[in-house]
């Protein structure tokens, strides 16, 4: 059996709200960053505000549906991410959300990899049998991730993503179970 939470670059981990809270903080500063992962506007949060967030979220305890993990670089176990899944359990399909917040791992295959393991831990732990996301039109190296890690474009939803001044669309990519563990079979 793979390990789980490592990859070829990174492992997924889970951190304390204090050691989480001061690092997201910063990546939530990068408005480049919050553009591409979050169609909500900009914001600035101080890492106080986002340790309140966290602890919130987690404050019920175990949520069967929601799962979420910090992403490390194995080459210096840097925080660089994070990656969310969320489990419709009538469906059996996962969404999933992430992030690099490090700049100097944009475009080294850390989102690629980490992808891979949100799409195993989706398909291996929870018996999913779809995994899905939404990406932005204009964060083109984010879609080239997924697709390295076996999404396929799926939809779009037109004009639904307002970007200083200009309409943008929302895609939306997916992969199924029997896709995923083809893929696998061939890298193996």
């Amino acid at each position: 059996m793979n390990n789980l939470f490592r990859g070829q670059l990174v492992r997924l981990t889970s951190e304390e709200p204090e050691s989480r809270s001061k690092v997201q903080a910063n990546w939530q500063r990068d408005s480049e960053f919050h553009r591409l992962a979050d169609a909500a506007p900009a914001e600035m949060y101080s890492a106080n505000k986002v340790k309140q967030w966290i602890e919130k979220a987690t404050e019920n305890g175990f949520n069967p549906e929601r799962y979420f993990f910090s992403i490390r670089a194995l080459e210096d176990d840097k925080l660089i991410g994070f990656i969310s899944l969320w489990l419709d359990l009538i469906h059996r399909e996962v969404w999933v959300g992430i992030g690099i917040g490090e700049r100097e791992y944009w475009g080294k295959g850390c989102g690629t990899d980490a992808m891979k393991l949100g799409a195993q831990y989706a398909f291996l732990e929870l018996g999913a049998v779809r995994v899905s996301l939404g990406v932005h039109e204009y964060n083109p190296r984010a879609q080239r991730a997924y697709e390295k890690a076996g999404f396929r474009l799926e939809g779009r939803t037109r004009g639904d993503t307002l970007r200083e001044g200009k309409r943008t669309d929302g895609l939306w990519m997916g992969v199924l179970r029997e896709e995923w563990l083809a893929m696998r079979e061939a890298e193996a």
